[in-house]
């Protein structure tokens, strides 16, 4: 069966969104209705959100990339923009790594980055059985309610949530509209599983020393946006990615958090669109010269020192 996917723009360079660990596409509608002015937007549904799929035959992310790349096959792109949140960060650097002629810029927005250290210490977790067990939100996620009397309930309870805090009420309806699927009693269940996307979490970061081993070979330009207040692509990550390929460009969003795109769309787009305009002209300007870290000063953002 073809992945399934969703579309959004009808003009421009194309440009290939993946989502994060249980945000499906849809809940980027603020996001992408700014990129859609200037890009055509295909994103797939990734693999917890497919019929019949069994979160127990993950073991890590490196089947992910595999089916970024199966489905980028299937509508026979390449050299396209490759953009990504969180989990679909990760997973759009790791096939950039694999197959660098896919993509001819990434964007990796809070991408789950942890420095070599954590990897180290998650692999042990892991195999001593105790993933489940001591990953804060996996056990959070496995307890998560998953069934609302309407949509507008689901809206007002999670209008509540402080993870939620920041995304405007137009957010967080996208959000709920994106993870709803509607019974015919007016009842709602949530179409991502707690069972996948604890799934997702306890193991992430298993394989990602082969990022860190092959991040210094990486050939997209490459712009990083991450909330100035992640609990997830922390500082450390950040110098640590930023030692190993010096022409990336990291940015930290005021006032944000990990889900940075949901909570500040208009700045994400704004940047996203300011370097690939900068690189498009840079390539424009210097035909055949080799194009290093992007001499850019947005006013709207705090570089990271």
């Amino acid at each position: 069966m073809p992945i399934p996917y969703h579309t959004y723009g009808r003009s421009g360079a194309m440009l290939n969104f993946s989502h994060a660990n249980g945000y499906p596409p849809d809940a980027y509608g603020p996001l992408f209705s700014k990129l859609g002015e200037r890009y055509q937007i295909v994103a797939m549904r990734m693999r917890p959100l497919w019929d019949g799929a069994d979160p127990m035959h993950l073991f890590d992310w490196r089947p992910l990339a595999a089916d970024l790349a199966q489905f980028l096959d299937e509508l026979y792109l390449t050299r396209l923009i490759g953009v990504g949140h969180s989990m679909g960060a990760t997973t759009t650097l790791r096939l950039a790594l694999l197959q660098p002629e896919r993509f001819r810029a990434l964007i990796l927005i809070d991408p789950v980055l942890f420095p070599p250290s954590v990897v180290y210490t998650w692999n042990l977790i892991y195999r001593l059985g105790l993933a489940y067990q001591l990953h804060p939100l996996a056990r959070f996620t496995r307890r998560r309610r998953c069934s609302f009397e309407s949509p507008q309930e689901m809206f007002h309870q999670y209008r509540k949530k402080t993870v939620f805090q920041r995304l405007s009420d137009e957010g967080l309806l996208a959000y709920v509209t994106a993870m709803a699927r509607q019974s015919p009693d007016g009842s709602v269940r949530l179409c991502y599983s707690p069972e996948w996307e604890a799934r997702i979490y306890v193991t992430g970061v298993r394989a990602d020393m082969e990022i860190w081993d092959d991040l210094s070979s990486l050939k997209p330009p490459t712009l990083i946006l991450r909330g100035d207040q992640t609990d997830t692509f922390r500082e450390n990550a950040a110098h640590a990615f930023q030692h190993r390929l010096p022409s990336a460009t990291i940015v930290s969003i005021p006032n944000t958090t990990h889900l940075v795109p949901l909570e500040a769309p208009a700045e994400t787009a704004k940047l996203i669109i300011q370097f690939l305009d900068q690189f498009e002209l840079t390539e424009k300007n210097l035909p055949g010269k080799e194009t290093g870290k992007m001499e850019w000063n947005p006013q709207l953002i705090t570089p990271l020192n």
